[in-house]
């Protein structure tokens, strides 16, 4: 599901479904996903690959469980043992997301991710500019030099602010900028990349292998951050991912999701020598309902340690759902919409 718009994604699936897929083997998933993405004269966007993506997925997992492997075997094969993550922190006030950072580090991970930004002006003072160095400064005190961080401006910057922020951010050795831009404006992401030697990550807003294109053949982007539920599933990803290395871009799928995104994340890693670091959230409390891992029957599945996950090494995507857990909490209410932001003098501000 699309965060925000889960309803209308539910009714695309059960199109696609009962259009193309009730009745079939569901073995060929290569042939489904062409059905599913070609078979209509409208193609792309969030819903429908989103749709896809899921379908996509769960086709995968039956196709390991029958053949008593998982995903990454019938994908060619691990070129990797483990997986590096990286934990979200949140928090509004500098300390609060100090203290997350910190926090996460004693819990042993290796890297963070944070924004660094509330809502901005089209073009900002030299005191908000300052705000967010300092933002990220207070981390990187708090963590030391050895800890990675990530930095998500969420595409709350235009090309104006994000070059004063990159410049301002380099003294600090962010892990990566994430997001400068909105995805409409990627093309200004030439001129951003050529005031910093960060390395500028985007992609969670792109759908497919053809909006990707654009960004490898500008060669601009140092990290594509495909998400699996998005874009079209393990089957699209892993084609952007060596798309990607073809182009020496480095791949670190989004991942702010539960636990069947997660493993399907580490499946198409543990396949892709450019995978550089996966994000993941099952240590996050999104409500105060439970955490994403009560959803599994095993859910030890996916520990870490020292910053790494070891690939699941069960049939399918290694994950075992505990449907009824899944049905209870399905009567719920889980409806959710970003926040409107505006600016100072009442417009739409990106969140």
């Amino acid at each position: 599901m699309i965060e925000g718009k889960p309803g209308p994604v539910a009714a695309a699936v059960r199109q696609l479904v009962d259009r193309h897929l009730l009745g079939e083997d569901p073995a060929p998933i290569e042939e489904h996903w062409q059905v599913l993405y070609r078979g209509d004269f409208y193609r792309g966007g969030p819903i429908l690959m989103s749709a896809i993506a899921g379908i996509d997925q769960a086709l995968w997992d039956i196709k390991g469980k029958r053949m008593g492997k998982p995903v990454y075997e019938l994908l060619g094969g691990p070129v990797r043992d483990r997986m590096r993550v990286y934990q979200w922190v949140t928090g509004d006030a500098i300390d609060e997301v100090t203290q997350a950072a910190v926090e996460k580090v004693e819990e042993g991970f290796t890297a963070v991710k944070m924004l660094a930004t509330e809502g901005l002006e089209r073009v900002e003072s030299p005191a908000q500019i300052r705000k967010a160095r300092d933002r990220v400064a207070a981390v990187r005190e708090a963590v030391g030099p050895e800890v990675d961080i990530g930095v998500d401006l969420h595409g709350r910057t235009t090309k104006t602010v994000a070059k004063q922020l990159v410049t301002e951010l380099e003294p600090l050795k962010p892990m990566f900028i994430e997001e400068p831009v909105v995805p409409e404006n990627s093309d200004a992401i030439g001129e951003i990349a050529r005031h910093t030697t960060i390395p500028i990550a985007t992609g969670e807003r792109l759908f497919s292998r053809w909006d990707f294109k654009p960004l490898f053949e500008a060669g601009h982007v140092d990290i594509v951050q495909p998400d699996l539920s998005h874009a079209g599933g393990i089957t699209e990803v892993r084609k952007i991912a060596t798309m990607a290395e073809a182009y020496d871009i480095s791949v670190a799928p989004h991942c702010p999701l539960g636990p069947i995104a997660l493993a399907s994340s580490v499946q198409v890693n543990a396949t892709v020598p450019n995978a550089f670091i996966q994000e993941q959230s099952l240590n996050m409390q999104y409500n105060d309902r439970g955490g994403l891992r009560e959803y599994l029957s095993n859910p030890h599945v996916l520990d870490y340690e020292d910053g790494t996950m070891e690939l699941p090494s069960g049939p399918g995507l290694g994950v075992e759902i505990d449907e009824e857990r899944v049905r209870s909490r399905s009567e719920d209410d889980f409806e959710w919409s970003p926040p409107v932001w505006r600016t100072d003098d009442g417009v739409l501000a990106e969140w």
